[in-house]
């Protein structure tokens, strides 16, 4: 994906004014633009770095840094919020000259995902949302979890545990990996800020109205973990709901 000693690096370009670190593979007439989650020390690569091969096969994937992640600029005026997010993933695709995408986002990313499809419409084929934000409900201990973490290993462990449906997909020797990467320069300052206590506001602050998602006319998968601790299965049966030309997976024995 990227020929950088770090692979997580991979090229930068001004996206509505946020200088933005993103990762591409593939190329076709096709593209799909991977999302990222809000856990902390996430990063693009982080996230994707196993979908981005698979999805390159067929598609030009894009795969970028939203501010406040990972190698993205962390402007110090700038406010961190959905519509942020969203405007600037649309500056990227002006930027990186791509008409119209679909559109994967996990968890907060789905979030994106939706914002941007309501108020682009014509910029977007097909969405995938998984394990997705977007609409209201009341947070979870396993959110306060990940948006209150304050670094260390221990902390770091207990989120990967709300994180997975079983102790044995995340090992020490990741939560070590994840940890090391939450505390590099910037990142924790930057995530901390993000989401302060009391957090419920930020579950809704993330929200798009759900009578613009009902107006949605994309094929859309949604997909989801019957165990999620993060974000509860409701979310995503109320999309179902919500979006005409949904389908909806639920996979048993899966978290987050």
């Amino acid at each position: 994906m990227t020929a950088t000693v770090k692979p997580e690096i991979g090229s930068t370009v001004v996206a509505n004014g946020i200088e933005t670190n993103y990762l591409e593979d593939g190329s076709g007439d096709d593209t799909v633009l991977l999302i990222h989650g809000s856990g902390p020390g996430v990063t693009s690569y982080a996230n994707w770095r196993l979908v981005i091969p698979a999805l390159a096969t067929k598609f030009r994937v894009i795969a970028p840094d939203m501010v406040g992640f990972g190698f993205s600029e962390r402007p110090k005026d700038v406010e961190y919020n959905v519509q942020t997010w969203a405007d600037q993933t649309v500056g990227l695709m002006d930027a990186l000259g791509i008409e119209k995408t679909s559109l994967v986002g996990n968890s907060f990313g789905g979030a994106i995902a939706l914002r941007i499809a309501t108020q682009h419409p014509e910029r977007i084929d097909k969405l995938v949302l998984m394990g997705s934000m977007g609409v209201p409900f009341p947070i979870t201990e396993g959110l306060e979890r990940v948006w209150g973490y304050e670094a260390s290993f221990e902390n770091m462990r207990k989120v990967l545990d709300v994180f997975a449906y079983s102790r044995e997909l995340v090992n020490d020797e990741l939560a070590q990996v994840r940890y090391e990467g939450s505390i590099q320069p910037g990142f924790q300052e930057s995530f901390s800020s993000m989401f302060p206590a009391p957090r419920q506001r930020w579950v809704e602050a993330m929200c798009t109205p759900e009578e613009d998602i009902r107006a949605l006319p994309h094929r859309t998968l949604i997909l989801h973990g019957r165990e999620d601790q993060v974000i509860p299965l409701q979310t995503s049966l109320r999309l179902e709901e919500l979006i005409d030309n949904a389908d909806l997976s639920v996979y048993s024995h899966c978290g987050h």
